[in-house]
């Protein structure tokens, strides 16, 4: 029988943690040859249920490779999305007085989505000041609206954010910064007189939660060492 204390049980010690978006082969390797004992991510390794983690299936040849190298995984996607995703993207654009665009119903000051305002600038200024703060992808940043815009208001989703354009119109946003945006909802929204947009990969714009949970877990274990992955993860390259 397993010891009650060996890796991957709840009572194994963990030491050392490497923060990650995505759980896939670069990061595992990286959690497996760094000597991590845990891998946190943000992205679940399975979005949808499983009915194998056999070794001749891709995610589970990584799920094989983290029990034989005695490294816990652990996702923490939407709890992490209600407490500090947004919060990590409006922390990075300056808002003030930030609130959840969607409030918990059991603690209004957690909740999906930000909203709250900057100094005022042009919508490029700011679409600049977001693509310096973010990771660098190939793909890069896209903008939607007129570059000349002034901003002042900011709403922010990080992740797949075009099921709150609406609400963003709603709260009187001048710009919404999200990824994923889909050609028919974007453009509806922006032909309509809709808040501008700015749409980073969806790996860059979720990057910023980690150095926030970093910051965190250190401050509540202070012994405890955790690094933040920076390999891009995105899927998206570029061809100019």
């Amino acid at each position: 029988m397993p010891s009650a204390s060996s890796p991957g049980s709840p009572s194994w010690e963990v030491k050392r943690i490497l923060l990650a978006v995505d759980p896939c082969e670069a990061t595992v390797t990286e959690a497996l040859s760094g000597g991590y004992d845990m891998l946190v991510t943000h992205h679940p390794l399975y979005l949808r249920g499983t009915s194998t983690v056999g070794a001749h299936t891709t995610k589970g040849a990584w799920v094989t490779d983290l029990v034989r190298g005695g490294v816990s995984l652990y996702a923490a996607h939407t709890n992490a999305d209600s407490w500090g995703t947004a919060q990590a993207m409006a922390d990075l654009v300056g808002l003030q007085a930030a609130r959840p665009l969607v409030p918990n119903a059991d603690d209004p000051t957690l909740g999906l989505g930000r909203i709250g305002t900057i100094e005022p600038t042009t919508l490029g200024e700011l679409a600049d000041r977001v693509a310096e703060a973010l990771p660098r992808t190939p793909a890069g940043i896209l903008v939607g609206g007129d570059e000349n815009r002034i901003i002042e208001t900011v709403a922010v989703s990080p992740g797949s954010g075009d099921s709150f354009l609406c609400l963003v119109n709603e709260a009187g946003a001048d710009a919404y910064i999200t990824a994923d945006l889909r050609h028919h909802p974007a453009t509806d929204h922006l032909w309509s007189g809709g808040a501008a947009l700015i749409s980073p990969t969806h790996f860059a714009s979720e990057w910023p939660l980690l150095p926030k949970l970093a910051d965190a877990l250190t401050s509540l274990m202070p012994g405890l060492q955790v690094d933040v992955s920076t390999i891009v993860t995105d899927a998206w390259g570029s061809r100019r």
